[in-house]
């Protein structure tokens, strides 16, 4: 069994959960949100990320706005939406549980 296909799925499966929480804090460019998952040793290329950030705007959990740049085309700001706070606090709660019961099942005697 190889152990870095498995850390790799257990990063992707989060990944909507981090999105969401640093957005929920600002409004995101895509490469603020790559630079910040990187600061928490998430490395995630933007092939990954445009997909997601389009299955969330498609579930109504974020929205965007276009601003102009001054050094190239015109970038696209995320922002959460209402549908996507209460979506982020579902998925917060669950994170909660389900660290608190992996701390519990591997916690060393």
């Amino acid at each position: 069994m190889n152990t870095e296909n498995t850390k790799a799925q257990m990063r992707k499966g989060i990944l909507e959960f981090c999105i969401l929480s640093l957005i929920n804090d600002r409004e995101m460019y895509v490469s603020d949100l790559i630079e910040e998952l990187k600061k928490g040793k998430l490395d995630v290329v933007e092939g990954t990320l445009y997909p997601l950030l389009t299955r969330l705007k498609n579930g109504e959990f974020l929205s965007y706005r276009w601003e102009e740049s001054t050094g190239g085309p015109p970038r696209k700001y995320y922002q959460i939406t209402s549908q996507g706070q209460r979506f982020l606090s579902e998925l917060e709660f669950t994170w909660n549980e389900l660290t608190e019961s992996v701390n519990q099942i591997t916690k060393k005697a």
